[in-house]
C-alpha cells in the first residue's frame, strides 16, 4: 500500500455490479455502492475485487475517500471512467495494447503504483506521450483529478487503474509485459511492529521482475532514509535485477522524474530523497 492508499484507509464497502461501455480487454466497472456519486454505469467500483475470497484479502484494507471528490473530478471520472479506468478485481487479464489503443501496438507501457493527485503523472505522461502509463491507486479524487488533467492537456497515454496494484501484478497483467515499473514515495510504515506491511520486499520485487521485459526499469524513490536503506537492501540481493549504479548505492533523481507533493513536504521537513533505480537485465 502507497502513503497515498494509506491516507485514505478505510472499511471497505462491497461493491454493486453495473453495466458498463469499457472496452475488450478492459475490466468493466462494478459501480458504487453510493449511487449518488456517480451516474449508473460510470466511475470506479467501491471495491473492485469484493467477493472474490481471501485469494483478494488485501484489497480489504482500503476503499477510496469519496467524501472529498470534487464537482470537476467526479465529472471527469464519469466521463473517460469507461474507455480510460481499469478495474482491478483480481481477475480478468488486461490487454495493454487494447488499452492503450491511442498508442501504437507494442508501445512500452509503463506501471505507476500509487499516484496522489497526480500532477507528477502528467508531466511525465506529457515529457514522453510515446510510452503509455497506466497508474493505479484507491484514491478517488487523485484519480478523477489525473482524468481531468489528461483531459484538459490531450494525454492520450494515461489509464487509471483503481485498486489493490499487487492484485493487476499478480493475476492481471502477463508475464515481460511493463517497460517499467514506478513505486514513488510509498507508505514507510515507520514503526517497526509494522515493517512487514512495507510494499517493497522481496515477494513485490521478484513479482516486480517478473512483469517487466528485458531492459525494464523498476524505479523507487522515498524520503524516509531507513526505509531507503531497507529498499537498497532488498533490491541489492535481487537476482533478477540490477543495480543502475555502477558500483551500487542510490541514483541521483532523474530528470524525467519531476519533483512530487508528497516529496516537497517531505523536503519541507528535512528529509532527504532517495531514488532506486534497477533494471532487468538484457538477454
Amino acid at each position: 500500500m502507497t502513503s497515498e492508499q494509506s491516507r485514505t484507509a478505510e472499511r471497505p464497502a462491497a461493491g454493486v455490479p453495473a453495466p458498463s461501455t469499457a472496452p475488450a480487454g478492459v475490466p468493466a466497472p462494478t459501480g458504487a455502492p453510493d449511487g449518488a456519486m456517480f451516474a449508473p454505469g460510470t466511475g470506479p467500483a467501491a471495491n473492485p475485487a469484493a467477493g472474490t475470497g481471501d485469494r483478494h484479502r488485501g484489497v480489504r484494507s482500503f476503499v477510496p475517500r469519496r467524501s472529498r471528490v470534487t464537482t470537476a473530478q467526479r465529472e471527469a471520472l464519469e466521463r473517460h471512467w469507461a474507455t480510460r479506468g481499469v478495474e482491478i478485481d483480481g481477475r480478468t487479464p488486461v490487454d495493454l495494447d487494447r488499452l492503450f489503443d491511442t498508442l501504437p501496438p507494442g508501445s512500452p507501457i509503463v506501471l505507476e503504483i500509487g499516484f496522489g493527485m497526480g500532477e507528477a503523472t502528467a508531466l511525465m505522461a506529457a515529457a514522453d506521450p510515446t510510452t503509455g502509463v497506466l497508474a493505479a491507486d484507491v484514491h478517488t479524487p487523485g484519480q478523477g483529478h489525473l482524468l481531468k488533467l489528461a483531459s484538459e492537456q490531450g494525454l492520450e497515454n494515461v489509464r487509471v487503474a483503481n485498486g489493490d496494484a499487487l492484485l493487476l501484478l499478480e493475476h492481471m497483467l502477463p508475464p515481460a509485459s511493463l517497460a517499467g515499473i514506478r513505486v514513488f514515495f510509498p507508505d514507510p510504515w515507520p514503526k517497526k511492529r509494522h515493517h512487514k506491511r512495507r510494499i517493497v520486499q522481496p515477494p513485490f520485487v521478484a513479482l516486480c521482475a517478473s512483469r517487466l521485459a528485458p531492459g525494464g526499469l523498476l524505479h523507487c524513490a522515498t524520503d524516509w532514509e531507513p526505509y531507503a536503506e531497507h529498499m537498497l537492501e532488498v533490491l541489492e540481493a535481487s537476482p533478477d535485477l540490477g543495480n543502475t549504479v555502477p558500483g551500487g548505492g542510490f541514483a541521483p533523481r532523474p530528470d524525467f522524474r519531476p519533483e512530487t507533493r508528497f516529496e516537497r513536504q517531505g523536503l519541507e521537513k528535512g528529509h532527504r530523497v532517495r531514488d532506486l533505480l534497477f533494471r532487468r537485465p538484457v538477454g
